[in-house]
């Protein structure tokens, strides 16, 4: 039985074949995919302007180089490059000091020095290079200069790429060298394949230490992650014990206040009105403090503080200011309120923010001038 995407095809003997459509298309999917990859990489925005960056601050060059040298070490892969082609490009011309070796001195050395700002570029100029010396020239397309650059060109672009741009530069570069040979007639030849092997190695060892060094520099990374989190996790761990603690002592105490202070009116006979009145006032200031705990403490146990933003009891606001008075009034301390200008809605945090900042300086007055009156002046603007 053929499959949905499978269809007969007759053969001399009249024995039916089966072509599978869907694996061709899918080959043909990964063709056109590594097309796409080859343009996107090599054609596309190929001559853009992208700096060659200096060494960064934590690479071990620098890190192990004198401090006051630090600055002139990073830029130690630019010197790099530059020397290279002022040494290859002075020994071409002083082996040839006419016009033919000033322009073998500019093809070997101009694709080298540009892989500084435009590394794809730089690799076209180097095939360029090539095109001229195998085919207008009419010589082998890399030799002695030639097939030092063409390979230095290569090393530097696969160190700021990617592995697949040098897999791609490779594959071009040995094509362009088989096809040159074989319209030239002499096929094969040496000197492309000693470009293949020699370059093939290469830039095998530069991508695996690029592919190493960004290995290592993903576990830091990973590593740097892992140590904030353990750290984030240890502090919350140390919130909740603290949490725990603060709840233990404070919530006890103020739990036999809250108990104590109902409890009493009903051992004393007779009870006089305000003596209950502070009795209950005692009681209802401990279940407050106790609901303020809580909440404080759901802050602190809480990995998200914001989470505790918005309680389930309703926050006071300026409101709620007589309930106040009345309760420092009952605690026998004098207290007058005036209001001025217009009385409007405020945003929810700056009423609460006003009630604690009422509610504190009623406190310290309680604290600290027992028997003094106070005075609140609430202004409206």
């Amino acid at each position: 039985m053929l499959t949905p995407w499978a269809r007969e095809l007759p053969t001399v003997d009249g024995v039916t074949d089966s072509y599978d459509s869907h694996g061709l298309r899918s080959e043909m999917r990964l063709a056109q995919s590594a097309l796409d990859s080859i343009r996107d990489d090599l054609f596309t925005d190929a001559f853009a302007l992208r700096p060659m960056p200096p060494l960064p601050d934590g690479n071990v060059v620098v890190r192990r180089a004198p401090r006051r040298a630090r600055r002139y070490v990073r830029w130690l892969p630019h010197a790099s490059v530059v020397g290279l082609t002022a040494v290859m490009t002075l020994a071409l011309f002083d082996a040839r000091p006419d016009l033919s070796g000033l322009v073998v001195a500019a093809l070997a050395g101009v694709p080298l020095i540009t892989t500084l700002f435009r590394p794809i570029g730089a690799w076209w100029l180097s095939m360029g290079a090539a095109f001229v010396s195998g085919v207008v020239a009419g010589g082998a397309p890399w030799s002695g200069p030639g097939f030092v650059s063409h390979i230095a060109v290569m090393a530097v672009v696969t160190a700021r790429t990617r592995p697949r741009v040098a897999a791609e530069m490779w594959l071009m570069t040995t094509v362009f060298g088989a096809l040159l040979g074989a319209v030239r007639g002499y096929g094969y030849g040496p000197d492309v394949f000693e470009m293949t092997v020699l370059s093939g190695m290469v830039l095998f060892v530069v991508a695996a230490v690029r592919g190493l060094r960004d290995s290592k520099r993903q576990v830091a990374a990973q590593a740097a992650v892992t140590e904030v989190e353990r750290s984030r996790r240890t502090v919350l761990e140390e919130r909740t014990t603290i949490a725990r603690e603060l709840h233990d002592v404070v919530a006890h105490h103020m739990s036999v206040v809250a108990i104590q202070a109902e409890a009493a009116p009903y051992r004393v006979q007779d009870t006089p009105p305000e003596l209950a009145a502070a009795f209950a006032t005692i009681r209802e200031n401990a279940v407050a403090a106790l609901t303020e705990l809580r909440r404080v403490l759901g802050v602190v146990r809480s990995e998200n503080p914001d989470a505790f933003a918005a309680p389930e009891a309703p926050q006071p606001t300026l409101a709620d200011l007589d309930a106040l008075y009345a309760n420092v009034r009952s605690a026998g301390l004098t207290v007058e309120h005036v209001t001025t200008g217009s009385v409007r809605p405020l945003p929810q945090g700056v009423e609460l923010s006003a009630y604690r900042i009422v509610q504190e300086a009623l406190s310290n007055v309680l604290r600290h001038a027992p028997g003094a009156a106070a005075r609140v002046e609430v202004l409206c603007v």
